[in-house]
């Protein structure tokens, strides 16, 4: 995948949602950006208040479940003038000194480099997932973290997102990679759930063939007649 495409995709995305002003100011960004990586610093912290942070239109030709702030990062980020290494050092650096929308938006944007990155990224990807921020976590299994996190830990973040209260709808292919050993963490989960006394939750009833029903007695007091 080259840069083109997902540069056509969000501009097509996050116009309808700019005014006058902000589609200047983000035309001129992006200029400063391709022109010199260090203003990336300076201009992606004023994304959210020059463009606006409502959701991008789900019926629109956007990724669904972005902000126009995502997408105007993005956007951004697509201009830095690096490629390999230098892309990765400057992405973790963006990733590191930035707020939880920066993180965002590199985590975002890591599928539109990924034949330029390899795995150069996932120590971010892998932060991120150590995190309770359901946004960052839910950035961190698009489709870079989800083609490129190895079996283990990408199982773990699937479970992480179960804990966490991430829609297993956002984990970018589910379906392809979803195994076995998922199937059995999830009936794992699903058992202490029920014992528990509490509801299995739809995303891991899916995993199950019979799930569990909820233990009523381990709410009743030991001393209780029955």
């Amino acid at each position: 995948m080259t840069r083109d495409g997902p540069r056509a995709e969000l501009t097509s995305a996050v116009e309808p949602h700019l005014t006058a002003e902000a589609a200047r100011w983000l035309s001129e960004a992006r200029e400063r950006i391709a022109a010199t990586a260090d203003a990336a610093a300076t201009v992606l912290p004023a994304v959210g208040r020059r463009c606006g942070r409502g959701p991008l239109d789900a019926a629109g030709p956007g990724p669904a479940g972005w902000s126009v702030d995502d997408a105007a990062r993005v956007l951004l980020l697509l201009e830095l003038p690096c490629t390999g290494d230098t892309l990765a050092a400057r992405l973790t650096d963006l990733y590191r000194y930035g707020d939880a929308g920066e993180r965002r938006g590199v985590l975002r944007s890591l599928a539109a480099f990924d034949a330029e990155l390899g795995d150069g990224a996932l120590p971010l990807v892998h932060d991120a997932l150590r995190t309770n921020d359901t946004r960052l976590v839910a950035a961190a299994l698009g489709p870079y973290g989800g083609a490129r996190l190895a079996d283990h830990a990408w199982r773990q973040a699937v479970l992480k997102c179960v804990f966490v209260g991430v829609p297993l709808a956002v984990v970018d292919g589910l379906d392809r990679r979803a195994d076995a050993e998922l199937a059995r963490m999830m009936a794992d989960y699903a058992q202490e759930r029920a014992a528990a006394g509490r509801d299995v939750p739809a995303d891991v009833a899916m995993f199950l063939d019979d799930p569990p029903a909820p233990d009523t007695r381990s709410l009743e007091s030991p001393d209780r007649e029955v």
